[in-house]
């Protein structure tokens, strides 16, 4: 049977190309931006399987009625895609309050409301699947990406438990951790940026090469999108799913770093306990 897949973001990056991918598979998919229009080529060319809506993540309040419209026009949401996020550099000490809360609106915040708003009925129909879209940022860190990786770090465990509960419910919980990639992420206008007081080299640097990456990402969108289906099509799929040469090489190093760090210091962190 056709899946029904809701993804926010869906204008644009990962959540076009996964909308393209699933419509390609014969699904449908509500696709939300906050701009719908960005999404008339697609609803023109697929009719009858693509739905185009307005959707800002961050207006947590409005969630729970795009999923009911949704469940009450077709019975079921099979995929939810939390797609909908930007970048954003600075120094820890040079972002603001209001930056770090904007950016857990539309990274934690809107993805959670939409996660509760879908729960209830895949626990009902014991099938369905949510998709978190990460980055390899939720994994490791940064100058520069200190308040981005934050929010990713906070998705990755609150995803990491809603798995553990919603497994014995037939429903599957996917992390992916994209790397570099040819989206739009670092375009000026997508990009979010604190204020530079040129006190840290090292966030000047990744300035820079935002700048300098932008366009030239070696991922191929496309290429991510299709297995991210084909992870969820599969038995033994994964809980986090790191994207490209480079998110699989700096994971995978930061894992043997944490190792080597925990190790080094095992003996005596053991030795913690009270003495009784």
């Amino acid at each position: 049977m056709d899946k029904v897949w809701f993804v926010t973001g869906a204008s644009s990056g990962f959540g076009r190309a996964i909308t393209e991918a699933a419509l390609a598979d014969g699904d449908v998919v509500i696709g939300s931006a906050r701009r719908a229009a960005a999404l008339d080529d697609l609803a023109r060319a697929c009719p009858d399987q693509l739905e185009a809506r307005e959707l800002d993540v961050t207006d947590t309040g409005a969630a729970g009625a795009a999923v009911a419209e949704v469940l009450k026009r077709h019975g079921r949401i099979d995929v939810l895609v939390n797609n909908a996020g930007r970048t954003h550099v600075g120094a820890v000490e040079e972002t603001t309050d209001d930056e770090l809360r904007a950016l857990f609106d539309v990274h934690v915040f809107g993805p959670a409301a939409l996660t509760r708003a879908v729960l209830p009925a895949m626990r009902e129909r014991r099938s369905g699947a949510i998709v978190q879209m990460s980055s390899m940022g939720g994994q490791l860190s940064f100058a520069g990406f200190g308040a981005y990786s934050a929010t990713k770090f906070a998705l990755e465990g609150l995803s990491e438990a809603l798995a553990d509960e919603v497994r014995e419910f037939g429903v599957r919980v996917l992390i992916v951790e994209p790397g570099a990639f040819r989206t739009g992420l670092f375009q000026g206008a997508s990009a979010g940026a604190s204020v530079d007081g040129g006190n840290y080299p090292g966030v000047t640097g990744t300035r820079r090469m935002i700048a300098a990456s932008d366009g030239a990402q070696p991922g191929d969108p496309a290429k991510a999108a299709a297995l991210v289906l084909a992870a969820l099509a599969a038995p033994d799929a994964p809980l986090r799913l790191p994207l490209g040469d480079d998110a699989v090489s700096a994971v995978l190093a930061h894992a043997d770093q944490v190792r080597t760090e925990v190790t080094a210091w095992a003996d005596r962190t053991r030795a913690t306990a009270l003495e009784e």
